[in-house]
């Protein structure tokens, strides 16, 4: 794990250049399968089960599967198919744990924050921590077994988000689908840096 760092920004290494993510979004909207399914290597959980403690706490009543909870982060690595190494990282969904954020986003260069429509709200908190700290993120549509049609657009007005900002479908227990997201995102954080360079000059 000695390799695995927070960079401020994309560095060079001996063979790769190498970019640190991180997926968000909240309680049981995907983020352990995504990182899961994308991860060329075994991805790190830090999951535990659910207890007794967690009820009235956490709200299982749309994922009524879900047996365990992310109280640390995930982590896996990707290598895109032009040579990019991705450091993904999976936040936890919890309330109670967001104190790790700071420290999980630091020399983040980008976010995927996934939404669960049939609990779009859960994903406000994600959505207004990387607004207020200028990290360019996109919106994932994580889509659930019954959970309705909504069009990227109708998922983008109920988000109050900006047109330059992604919102693309998924399923992220599909490697591909999962890929395809992380793509989306390099995509927009390159132009989100060509933006800021362009203001500069």
């Amino acid at each position: 794990m000695e390799s695995v760092r927070s960079e401020p920004s994309p560095r060079q290494g001996d063979s790769a250049l190498t970019v640190k993510i991180l997926v968000a979004g909240g309680f049981g909207v995907g983020k352990t399968t995504l990182v899961s399914a994308v991860s060329e290597i075994r991805p790190l959980r830090t999951e535990e089960s659910l207890t007794e403690k967690s009820i009235g706490i956490d709200d299982t009543s749309a994922v009524s599967q879900k047996t365990t909870t992310t109280v640390a982060m995930d982590f896996g690595r990707i290598t895109l198919p032009n040579g990019l190494v991705l450091f993904v990282f999976g936040t936890p969904g919890q309330d109670r744990f967001w104190f790790m954020w700071d420290e999980l986003a630091k020399g983040a260069l980008g976010a995927v924050v996934l939404v669960d429509t049939r609990r779009l709200a859960d994903c406000f908190p994600s959505v207004d921590y990387f607004e207020r700290r200028g990290v360019p993120f996109i919106i994932g549509v994580n889509r659930f077994d019954g959970a309705g049609t909504h069009t990227p657009d109708q998922v983008r007005d109920a988000l109050d988000l900006p047109p330059e900002i992604p919102v693309i479908d998924c399923d992220v227990r599909d490697r591909e689908s999962a890929k395809q997201v992380l793509i989306t995102l390099v995509e927009h954080i390159m132009r989100s840096m060509s933006g800021r360079q362009t203001v500069a000059q």
